[in-house]
């Protein structure tokens, strides 16, 4: 069960789109679409969701999403999946109770922290990808100079009831080992009140430490 996981953090996009040559209109259309994805991910404070996560493979866990930002996240998966993914803000964290086994690495050299930094300019490093649907935005974020930091496909609903008109539905992410993960949310609801203690965990290793952070 452990294995369907393992990448997530690191690997939560499709599979990089070549996307042709577009007139100057439709560039300042997709310009302004990143800056109403900017906007979303500034207005987010916090958030809660049901997510759906399925690896390459087909096979698919369920659980719960919260965001807090900046860089807040965690990852509370099914009841009977030994696994827990957190990030503190400053890094993130995959917890396996199964082998008793923490992994921890910088939130900015995943996918995710494109969606987790606040202070990232999307317009630097990614770019809408046409969907054939006006209703929804999906924009791919990669950073050019630093390839084994994975790719991430973000999809958005237009909805003007949500954050700066935008509904996060979910994402796509490879990660530098082409590990593909996509992440489908439901029941997303923002502005919660989600204490800093959400984001601890139980160290399962030997003479453990209490807590993460």
């Amino acid at each position: 069960m452990k294995r369907i996981i393992a990448p997530l953090a690191l690997a939560l996009a499709a599979t990089p789109m070549v996307v042709p040559t577009i007139p100057a209109m439709a560039q300042q259309l997709g310009q302004s679409d990143l800056a109403q994805v900017n906007a979303y991910i500034r207005a987010v404070t916090t958030m809660t969701a049901d997510f759906s996560q399925t690896d390459r493979n087909g096979q698919t866990l369920t659980g719960q999403l919260t965001i807090k930002q900046p860089g807040k996240i965690r990852f509370q998966y099914q009841k009977g999946v030994p696994l827990l993914i957190v990030g503190d803000g400053k890094a993130l964290t995959m917890i396996d109770y199964e082998v008793r086994q923490v992994q921890r690495w910088p939130i900015g050299n995943s996918p995710l922290g494109a969606l987790l930094d606040p202070n990232k300019d999307l317009s630097k490093f990614g770019k809408v990808v046409p969907t054939g649907d006006p209703s929804i935005l999906s924009v791919e974020a990669r950073d050019p100079k630093r390839p084994e930091f994975g790719t991430i496909s973000m999809i958005f609903k237009r909805d003007p009831a949500s954050p700066a008109g935008l509904q996060l539905y979910g994402w796509v992410a490879l990660d530098s080992q082409n590990n593909r993960t996509a992440v489908r949310l439901t029941n997303q609801r923002y502005g919660v009140p989600v204490a800093d203690s959400a984001f601890r965990w139980t160290d399962p290793r030997p003479k453990g430490r209490s807590a993460g952070g």
